[in-house]
């Protein structure tokens, strides 16, 4: 692992990203997940009615409209690409080069994802299709963050005071709040970077709950960019009513 490490290092040195220039960037935009905690009776949450669009389709238009995105990925499950190739032509998603089947979990959907991306692509970016208030303007300032440190992650400073516990769900710390991000995606990393994490998670047989996490390990710097308390995921029914409570004061109509 540390010979693969020290090459991608390498790689890295030689193309140093500029902030102020635009590289090739794909958006894999996941949406094959069960969505068990939204509850059955509701469906799948990705593709769920937010002030009459479905989640997963607003997602998608944020990539569509974002100019720093060339490319759209879409991984779904086998039962939804009919589906979803009806929304690339219902709403106009020009960019939605493949539409995918996912694999046993997220990360091995976002791997499906990333391994048909366009050659050409020099940043990948990794969005949970259910984070549907994503903006092209959070999509701007995360890609900008991946071009000036290589990986980003969009994010929200906390704003509670947080506590870890122990395994009597007792307290056993109290980190600093200041210290503290709720780390939500997009997540961009230059995409040799994210091919040198990926395959070496798969090697070791290490599964995380986040992309960045995969490239922490390998000792990569992630910068965290705060986006806001806006990009919520919906996760369970109440997340409904509070998206359509921020596209109000945002003032969208629906």
């Amino acid at each position: 692992m540390d010979s693969l490490v020290s090459k991608i290092a390498d790689v890295l040195r030689v193309f140093s990203p500029k902030e102020s220039q635009r590289y090739f960037t794909s958006a894999v935009v996941l949406a094959a997940g069960s969505g068990q905690r939204f509850g059955q009776e509701h469906g799948p949450k990705q593709f769920r009615l937010i002030g009459g669009i479905p989640a997963v389709v607003r997602s998608l238009l944020a990539f569509e409209k974002s100019e720093y995105i060339n490319e759209i990925i879409l991984v779904t499950t086998a039962e939804d690409i009919g589906r979803c190739e009806r929304y690339r032509t219902e709403y106009g998603i020009t960019k939605l080069a493949k539409i995918l089947p996912g694999g046993a979990d997220r990360q091995a959907s976002a791997k499906i994802g990333f391994d048909v991306i366009c050659p050409k692509a020099k940043f990948v970016a990794i969005h949970d299709g259910a984070r549907c208030l994503i903006t092209p303007e959070m999509i701007r300032d995360t890609v900008r963050g991946a071009y000036e440190y290589g990986a980003a992650v969009a994010a929200e400073k906390s704003r509670d005071t947080v506590k870890c516990s122990d395994a009597n769900d007792c307290v056993e710390q109290s980190p600093d709040r200041n210290a503290i991000w709720l780390a939500k995606t997009p997540q961009v990393f230059l995409a040799d970077m994210y091919r040198a994490a990926v395959y070496t998670a798969e090697k070791d047989n290490v599964r995380a709950t986040d992309d960045s996490m995969l490239a922490e390990r390998l000792g990569f710097k992630v910068r965290l960019v705060d986006c806001g308390a806006e990009n919520i995921k919906i996760t369970v029914p109440m997340d409904v009513t509070i998206a359509e409570a921020i596209l109000c004061a945002r003032g969208e109509e629906f």
